[in-house]
């Protein structure tokens, strides 16, 4: 098969397009013909080695969309031939993902290829984000930073449909408030330009807003503390400035506010079968054409490297997808 192999730590360069051997499968896992794939921050990470040491080498990728090929003799509830999303063990820039039953997921009638693969990391970690972690409740606000990437386009629209009487957010330029306002936010800040801090307090009378959701940390963590409402919950789950956010705890306990910490990829590793129950409350947003994941542009697999090269330069909105395709239709 042809897959994207990382033979050593370093920037997308280091990314070779060639044959590799399909990988094998267990008893409880499933043969998957990738059709699309996409590209996540954490995959850049993995790559330049700030996720912790590498075996090499290594298949790229956490998540995909295709077609059951072969089943193991313990699976049950999936068979060949069946439509899937799934997070496989052996990485997704390939024409061929071994993933556990426990991790793949049938793909909802009406759903085509690309939106699949746009869905798991951002549907499933916006849905966790707002309903488990910061436990949103009807008519609240909620400010969602990187507001034009895929997983920000996502949680707008979640939020609303969770009952978010107001959804700000917040971008890096210009150029990607189309792809916020596009995705349902009612107000957008250009952080380049505004203060965040002043125009969120401003938006909201004073009282600041009522759910943050943080990708960035840094400053924009800290300074997200001064316009959180009083019972007010931030939700950490990245680092993308590469910076850590301070605060002081005087700042939490009088106002009753709260700091949370998630990380999807802690969840999938430690606490997997959390990953079904996502799937089950998600999905159906999916399904019923609530959602409409925003897809920025689709590379061949063969052009990873470009891909993971446009990632990198924050000029990306959406989701970023590679085609695998094979020529399978949706």
């Amino acid at each position: 098969m042809k897959a994207i192999v990382v033979p050593k730590f370093g920037g997308p360069e280091v990314m070779q397009y060639m044959d590799m051997d399909k990988p094998s499968i267990s008893s409880t896992q499933v043969l998957i013909r990738v059709v699309a794939t996409s590209v996540n921050y954490a995959d850049i990470k993995t790559r330049y080695g700030n996720k912790g040491e590498g075996k090499f080498p290594f298949i790229p990728g956490l998540d995909c969309a295709g077609v059951v090929e072969e089943v193991g003799k313990d699976v049950v509830h999936l068979k060949a031939g069946q439509r899937v999303i799934a997070f496989p063990k052996s990485g997704s820039y390939a024409e061929f993902a071994a993933a556990e039953e426990y991790m793949t997921f049938p793909i909802p009638n009406g759903v085509d290829f690309h939106t699949a693969a746009a869905c798991p990391i951002v549907l499933f970690t916006s849905y966790k984000l707002l309903a488990d972690v910061a436990r949103i409740e009807k008519g609240e606000t909620v400010l969602v930073h990187a507001a034009s990437g895929g997983i920000g386009t996502t949680a707008i629209q979640l939020a609303k449909l969770l009952g978010a009487r107001k959804v700000i957010g917040t971008v890096g330029s210009e150029a990607k408030v189309a792809a916020a306002i596009n995705a349902g936010a009612d107000d957008v800040i250009v952080r380049e330009s505004e203060d965040f801090i002043q125009k969120v307090n401003e938006l909201t009378g004073g009282n600041g807003v009522d759910v943050i959701l943080d990708s960035i940390a840094g400053d924009v963590a800290a300074g997200s503390l001064k316009c959180l409402a009083k019972f007010g919950r931030m939700v950490n789950f990245g680092n993308a400035s590469g910076v850590a956010g301070e605060f002081n705890t005087s700042e939490l306990h009088n106002s009753s506010r709260a700091v949370l910490g998630f990380s999807f990829g802690t969840t999938r590793k430690h606490r997997p079968h959390q990953v079904s129950q996502i799937a089950e409350r998600a999905l159906p947003f999916l399904e019923k054409g609530q959602i409409n994941l925003q897809i920025g542009r689709i590379f061949p697999l063969a052009e990873a490297e470009q891909a993971n090269r446009f990632v990198e330069s924050r000029e990306s909105t959406g989701k970023i997808l590679l085609d695998v395709s094979h020529g399978v239709s949706n």
